[in-house]
């Protein structure tokens, strides 16, 4: 079973911190054992030499059959055993032991009959020096490590902080807000350094720049078309009704409003894409909108009250964002279409073969159909935009029992 961190452990921040710490902790443990061993032999070096010094003079004294010193005797008691069986051997040696609750340098060399002769040292002054060394690097290290963390938290937190702007940037720009920039300041200056994040910053400013001069290119583009296609559009309108009677003339008349609804939704989607659109907001009975829009488009669609709301929204924008999801419901889906309003929710549903996968995945996609459907794909389209301009949220979904649901949630305002 694999671990999981909490969220605030994948912060770039708090893993530099770690890593700063982890590292400041590893070199002074390595720098202090150096210390710690480098200062523990000279002490203890100094201490044996002593030590030796003594028992030699120990052995002439005691070869000459002078008196001994105090520190000095044979087989004295505490004389640890190694040492003591050392000197038993005929060799001399040094061992630090405690003796009378002391640190203590003993040197023990060979006597006659087999026994011991031996010195001590006190060492007391050495084991509180190599005492005092490593209280002294532990507090330096920590004092060391606690600088470097907040130097190294602070130049991170530098990075990190200009990274969540530019992310957050990055996140106006999805949500359409095309004028968004990063603007870093590093970026926009040659003479200063060029790090790794202006080098980020200055990429996203210039794929917004650019993305938003494609987007209002083609808004323009759509805009123009559809102007220019109502002058020629009304003629042959006109000169249709002057037609005579007969299947040709209807089959006429009828690609010529086809492509009038076509224009129209082409403008309004143009307008939409500027997003200068604002609702006009006044209280509207959803109940009564829904069997309003249900009459005008001239289909047979049921309408079930739920609970009936009343609501501040644009009456327009709201029957023209029913009215495309009841008519797309009718024309790719199948009867029985049900309109459901249940307080500021409202549902539109058939039982047909429910919305193709990439609408579900990405959403309405202009001009795009499945094989074998009618339309050309912007009736979906407008009425997401017309929904966003009202504040709603607009989902759709293919339900268990079959079919495709639409539903609209409605701004609650006081």
């Amino acid at each position: 079973m694999r671990l999981r961190l909490p969220r605030w452990a994948g912060s770039l921040a708090v893993r530099a911190a770690v890593f700063i710490t982890v590292m400041c902790c590893a070199l002074a443990a390595l720098l202090g054992v150096l210390v710690h061993v480098s200062v523990t032999d000279q002490t203890v070096g100094q201490a044996r030499e002593a030590a030796l010094s003594r028992l030699a003079e120990a052995t002439r004294a005691y070869e000459a059959g002078d008196p001994l010193r105090r520190s000095a005797g044979v087989d004295p008691p505490g004389l640890p055993t190694g040492l003591r069986e050392l000197a038993a051997a005929g060799r001399r040696g040094t061992m630090v032991a405690e003796h009378e609750g002391r640190p203590t340098m003993w040197a023990a060399g060979p006597a006659a009959g087999g026994r011991a002769l031996a010195v001590r040292v006190d060492h007391t002054q050495g084991e509180r020096t190599i005492d005092g060394l490593d209280r002294a690097i532990v507090g330096s290290s920590a004092l060391a490590i606690g600088a470097t963390l907040l130097v190294g938290a602070f130049a991170v937190t530098r990075v990190t902080r200009r990274l969540h702007t530019t992310a957050r940037v990055a996140r106006r720009i999805t949500a359409g807000d095309l004028d968004a920039r990063v603007d870093d300041p590093r970026a926009g200056d040659p003479r200063r350094p060029q790090d790794e994040v202006a080098s980020v910053a200055a990429a996203l400013d210039s794929m917004a720049s650019s993305l938003q001069g494609k987007l209002l290119a083609e808004q323009r583009f759509t805009a123009d078309v559809a102007h220019e296609l109502r002058t020629p559009l009304t003629g042959l309108h006109a000169a249709a009704e002057l037609l005579p009677p007969g299947r040709p003339t209807e089959l006429v008349r009828d690609r010529v409003d086809a492509l009038r609804t076509l224009t129209e939704d082409l403008l309004e989607i143009s307008r939409l894409d500027s997003g200068r659109e604002r609702p006009e907001a006044d209280p509207e009975a959803l109940g009564a909108l829904a069997a309003r829009v249900v009459r005008g488009a001239g289909t047979d669609t049921r309408v079930d009250v739920v609970r009936d709301a009343r609501v501040e929204t644009d009456r327009r924008r709201l029957e023209r964002v029913l009215g495309n999801l009841v008519v797309n419901a009718h024309r790719h889906g199948r009867a029985p279409v049900v309109l459901t309003v249940d307080g500021p929710v409202i549902t539109v549903r058939d039982h047909g073969d429910g919305f193709p996968e990439y609408l579900l995945a990405h959403g309405p996609q202009r001009f795009r159909t499945e094989a074998g459907s009618r339309g050309h794909g912007l009736g979906l389209t407008i009425a997401l935009g017309q929904a966003e301009v009202l504040g709603a949220r607009l989902e759709f979904a293919n339900p268990p029992g079959g079919g495709a649901l639409a539903t609209l949630t409605l701004p609650q305002h006081r």
